[in-house]
């Protein structure tokens, strides 16, 4: 199965309440921007497990390098500015 950043995007929102979600790559290396309220009150390792967590394995069976951006819904709307 080829890996897209639409099947992952696909994942990470099935999986994930996300207010927005992005993801690019190559087919080898992606990059995601995920906002999600979800990640209130966590650190950055806790919001990246979430999102491990949407992914299931996936991960672990055929993304390879996945980097991500993830922001609280007030995080980015400071970002916007």
């Amino acid at each position: 199965m080829v890996v897209t950043p639409e099947s992952i995007h696909v994942s990470i929102t099935s999986g994930l309440q996300c207010e927005h979600c992005t993801v690019q790559g190559d087919g080898q290396h992606f990059e995601a921007v995920i906002v999600s309220e979800a990640f209130a009150g966590k650190s950055r390792i806790q919001q990246h497990q979430l999102v491990y967590g949407a992914l299931g394995d996936r991960m672990r069976e055929e993304i390879h390098a996945l980097s991500m951006k993830t922001f609280t819904p007030a995080q980015w709307a400071q970002q916007a500015r």
